[in-house]
Order: structure tokens, then C-alpha cells, then sequence
């Protein structure tokens, strides 16, 4: 995430969408940041996740796994106005959560049940900060943000909010509450593809 663009509260959803698919920004605490352009590095690890959750949720009939263009409104104020919205790199909801008449045109009126969100070099942790608790307060269950020069993944859950649980190398995350039986070793997303070098 980078600099403010405008003043608190100032866009609608309609705005917002307005700015078109070139307009890469999130809206947290109503300000609009914009987000850090990716190297290749943090797509292959969002891949990795997004790959190995729509295999296994899709088997499963789970729920939806979405990559890194749905938006999430987290939360708007009483004059329309968004206080709250993300863009997580993969992002899970379960099976049934999308309102009956859903227009599937538009972002998700709520909040994953599960965000992903790989941490570019320019990321701010307070910036971070304030996107998971802008999750957690609009319902998530767990947001897992993966560090690529760690290879470490860190696990916020709702069940207990001041327990980060980190997984490396061999471990296996505990995702049980979303993803009953899925054995899932960190390692295996940071896993880099053979280029050919």
C-alpha cells in the first residue's frame, strides 16, 4: 500500500467502480490507498494458495476461492459512502454466503471468510495492521498473511485474536475450521517454479 489519494469517506461504490479494472486501490478506515504493484515472486506465492485451495474447496463443493481482483466491501457509513473495502491476493467464502439476487457484477457485500494477502517489500505492517482488524471487524474468520523473505506464514484468527499462529518449512496449517482434512505444509506455497536457469 502506498500514499492517500483522497480525504476520508469521500467515495461510493459506484465511484469506486467508476475508476475502472487500472485503478488498484483499497479503502481502509474511508481512506483510499493505493496498492504496490507485484513482482513476480508475490503472484507465484498468491498462485500457490489460490491453486491449492480452489483444488481442494472445489472437490469439497466448500464454497468459492477467488484471486486477487474481487473486491470486498467491508464496510460503508450511512450516506453510502465506503469506510471499507480490500482486495485480497486469494480470498475463500463458503458455500451459501452470497445474498439471495446477488448482482455477480459487483464486488462481495461483506467481508472472505478467509483473506490471503502476500506482503510486497514496500508494505507498511501497520498498514496491515489495519486492514486485518478492518476484516475481523466485518466478520473474517482467518486472515493468513505470507511473508516471502521469511517463507513464514503468519495465521490471524477470529477464535483468538491476540494468538498469531507462524508456520515454516514442513508445517502443516491448521485450517481445519474452513478446510476440514486439508494437510497443507507452509513450504509448499513459497514453492518457486524451475525457470530454466
Amino acid at each position: 500500500m502506498a500514499d492517500v489519494l483522497l480525504k476520508p469517506s469521500t467515495i461510493t461504490l459506484d465511484e469506486l467502480l467508476q475508476l475502472g479494472s487500472d485503478a488498484r486501490i483499497e479503502i481502509i478506515n474511508g481512506e483510499i490507498v493505493e496498492m504496490s504493484p507485484v513482482g513476480i515472486e508475490h503472484a507465484i506465492i498468491a498462485d500457490n494458495v489460490y491453486r491449492v485451495l480452489f483444488q481442494f474447496v472445489t472437490k469439497n463443493n466448500l464454497g468459492y476461492v477467488f484471486s486477487a481482483d474481487l473486491i470486498y466491501v467491508l464496510k460503508e457509513d450511512k450516506a453510502e459512502k465506503l469506510r471499507d473495502t480490500c482486495v485480497p491476493d486469494t480470498s475463500f467464502v463458503r458455500r451459501g454466503r452470497f445474498p439471495k439476487e446477488f448482482n455477480i457484477k459487483k464486488p462481495f457485500p461483506g467481508a472472505p471468510d478467509l483473506a490471503v494477502e502476500v506482503m510486497s517489500p514496500d508494505d507498511k505492517a501497520e498498514d496491515m495492521e489495519a486492514k486485518i482488524g478492518a476484516y475481523f471487524e466485518a466478520g473474517t474468520d482467518q486472515v493468513w498473511v505470507l511473508y516471502p523473505k521469511r517463507a513464514s506464514l503468519h495465521q490471524h484468527r477470529r477464535v483468538d485474536l491476540k494468538i498469531v499462529r507462524v508456520y515454516q518449512g514442513s508445517d502443516v496449517i491448521d485450517a481445519e475450521s474452513l478446510f476440514p482434512d486439508l494437510q497443507l505444509a507452509a513450504q509448499d506455497l513459497f514453492a518457486m517454479p524451475d525457470f530454466g536457469n
